[in-house]
């Protein structure tokens, strides 16, 4: 007579990393091939905020009009099914490994390539960073093990760095908030560490974020970034609203 155990949950099927979590499909990485494809075509963004836009466009008219801190801005995918559960998955499901995956996704954005082969290692790879108490509460910074991860899988000479670019204000979550509101809400949120502020004049900086909205809280990082003397900042987001 045989015993059978039940199996831990951690060893369950939907757990495992070789099953597609979109499809479902096994064997398969975490996202299989046939998912990216289907659901992670590159798409026409604006070359300042990464809004998707209709063909033959380089910029939208809102950064047309008021330009953003930003010399660049790239996205890999559209906030929609399946990134928007995945990334809620990877964010609040403590499950950081999932900063790989969409590392992988982020590479296979048009033009992110040349701009990290042409970072030099004076050059730096920001994450956004979290409040210490949204650090404490989450256990991770999502957009730091994306940085790392990107630096990884990309041989980039740019510098990964958690500490050179502060949040010294623990503001309201933006998803709660109307555009006006987000924009003053992030108003004099970052800050240069002003110890270090000579490692950024005259740099080119990589700013790393997970989801990009209104890009209130990235373009006031961004201008936080030149306001201490970084020569150029570009944006890099894993998924990018509508």
């Amino acid at each position: 007579m045989s015993l059978r155990l039940p199996t831990p949950a951690f060893l369950t099927l939907q757990n495992l990393a070789s099953q597609c979590a979109v499809c479902h499909s096994w064997p398969a990485r975490r996202i299989c091939a046939a998912c990216v494809a289907r659901f992670g075509q590159p798409a026409m963004r604006c070359s300042t905020c990464a809004i998707r836009l209709a063909s033959g466009q380089a910029q939208c008219a809102a950064c047309v009009g008021k330009p953003p801190p930003l010399d660049a801005c790239f996205a890999a995918v559209t906030y929609a099914y399946p990134w928007s559960t995945l990334m809620a998955v990877y964010k609040f499901g403590q499950d950081p490994a999932w900063a790989e995956v969409f590392a992988g996704l982020l590479l296979r954005t048009p033009g992110l390539a040349a701009l990290l082969a042409v970072l030099q290692s004076g050059d730096w790879l920001l994450p956004m960073p979290l409040s210490p108490e949204r650090l404490q509460a989450r256990g991770f910074n999502q957009s730091w093990e994306l940085g790392k991860a990107l630096a990884g899988q990309s041989g980039t000479c740019a510098r990964p760095d958690a500490r050179l670019l502060l949040r010294i204000r623990n503001t309201p979550p933006q998803s709660q908030l109307k555009r006006e509101a987000r924009l003053q809400n992030v108003r004099g949120a970052f800050v240069v560490d002003p110890l270090r502020a000579a490692e950024l004049r005259g740099r080119q900086v990589l700013l790393v974020d997970d989801v990009m909205t209104s890009g209130a809280t990235l373009f006031a990082a961004a201008q936080a970034l030149r306001d201490a003397g970084a020569a150029g900042v570009s944006g890099l987001v894993v998924a990018r609203t509508e």
